[in-house]
């Protein structure tokens, strides 16, 4: 089939490069000249493991291309994959504005053979109502086509593993042609991999996507609710919820505390299902402590290395990890940020350290230093501070960094040491619920 994705952020590029991979011929279209410069070159502009090896092998077995113009692809495409980005607005809405521009594109340049236009990111439940009710607006041509809702379930990290082997696929579609279409653009993968192909109302698949964030999003604020509760008792928040998590009906995954979730999806698309549920008339006061305890979690943590070294001014202070998650270079809402925008207003001199993310951190954070390497970061500090679970840093030589530490503390925001051990080595140890 001949594919268009519109927008090549971590979800439209994957998008087409995995749909690529299946067999479809694929035009990924964005209005970045820099960043459509480097995919016209075969180099991914985001770090994603396996990512600049699958744009290499499509392109090369040419059913992969790039381009800056909706036009052509919208006329040679059967269907429109839309994955444009859609930011948090101040008062919680989801900012819908590229969509919206996207779909007046497709509306001028629709015509020929009936079309599909795919709502692939996030967005809120009647959305694709919008999209459709655009292009019927601004369209000139007769052509036939159909909106539907096909939300991603990607994890930044594992984003390649996600789309070529899910745990399911979900297509909202409320007619029979857009089924069908829909149907034969996955057949490959589901013959292949046997995942579940749910389909249903358009509606439905909309809030499938914000439901399924908010619940995740609910079990790690859960989680820092215990481990806050643990600080408190004087409990192990580690041994506490291996055991919750061992219910089958609840499951291990997710249930781990540290300093909060951040990232491009979790924080907005929370915010979003409250927002569409005031606009149903119903309560969000669920939603809203879920945002709360992640917070609290962040500013709780902050407040230990506050508590601990008395004076930040002209302390020097080191990070690992910038990344909101490892394996990716995303620094959105990452709790390290705010951490360390703090520790700068407080007068700290800060080094980090991050396999990946220092050179987008460097145009978010001026005043950092950035390090070469883990025990560069150490040299001379005060204390250490990890933010992101990186397993580079779990295989640390511990007595190095001490060595090189000028007071041996750690502050360690996502339990990648264990106590006992740091202890031994004669690091004063502060973990997440410990």
């Amino acid at each position: 089939m001949n594919i268009a994705v519109i927008g090549t952020g971590y979800v439209g590029l994957t998008t087409g490069a995995c749909l690529a991979e299946m067999g479809h011929n694929v035009l990924c279209i964005d209005n970045d000249p820099e960043k459509l410069a480097k995919l016209r070159r075969n180099v991914s502009p985001i770090f994603e493991p396996g990512l600049q090896e699958l744009i290499l092998s499509n392109t090369k077995a040419g059913r992969l291309a790039f381009g800056g113009e909706i036009g052509p692809a919208v006329t040679g495409a059967e269907i429109i994959f839309i994955c444009v980005n859609t930011p948090q607005k101040n008062d919680g809405h989801a900012d819908l504005r590229y969509v919206e521009s996207v779909a007046r594109q497709i509306a001028e340049h629709l015509c020929g053979e009936y079309k599909v236009i795919v709502d692939k990111c996030t967005v809120p439940v009647k959305t694709a109502e919008k999209v459709r009710q655009t292009i019927l607006r601004y369209c000139t041509d007769e052509t036939r086509f159909d909106v539907v809702s096909n939300p991603e379930f990607l994890k930044e990290g594992t984003a390649v593993h996600d789309t070529m082997q899910p745990d399911r696929i979900v297509v909202g579609a409320d007619t029979e042609p857009a089924r069908r279409k829909m149907l034969e653009l996955y057949r490959p993968l589901v013959e292949r991999t046997g995942a579940p192909l749910k389909l249903v109302s358009v509606r439905s698949a909309e809030l499938i996507k914000h439901g399924a964030n908010t619940f995740l999003a609910a079990k790690i604020s859960f989680a820092n609710l215990i481990a806050h509760a643990c600080e408190e008792a004087g409990a192990d928040a580690l041994e506490v919820l291996e055991a919750i998590g061992l219910d089958d009906r609840i499951g291990r995954r997710f249930l781990a505390p540290g300093i909060g979730f951040g990232g491009s999806c979790f924080p907005k698309d929370i915010a979003a299902f409250g927002k569409t549920l005031e606009m149903l008339g119903i309560d969000s006061g669920f939603v809203a402590a879920i945002e709360r305890i992640n917070r609290e979690a962040i500013d709780r943590f902050r407040r230990k290395i506050e508590k601990e070294l008395w004076i930040l001014d002209g302390k020097t202070i080191g990070i690992l990890g910038l990344a909101f998650k490892p394996c990716t270079d995303d620094i959105r809402n990452a709790p390290a940020l705010r951490i360390i925008r703090k520790l700068l207003e407080e007068g700290a001199d800060v080094t980090a350290y991050d396999p990946q993310a220092m050179e987008n951190a460097a145009n978010a954070m001026p005043g950092v230093t950035f390090a070469a390497n883990p025990y560069d970061t150490a040299q001379g500090a005060e204390a250490l501070v990890v933010c992101t679970d990186w397993d580079e840093f779990k295989s640390l030589d511990l007595s190095r960094m001490k060595s090189l530490m000028r007071t041996p503390i750690v502050f360690d925001g996502r339990n990648v040491f264990e106590p006992n051990e740091m202890k031994s080595l004669g690091f004063k140890y502060f973990g997440v619920g410990r």
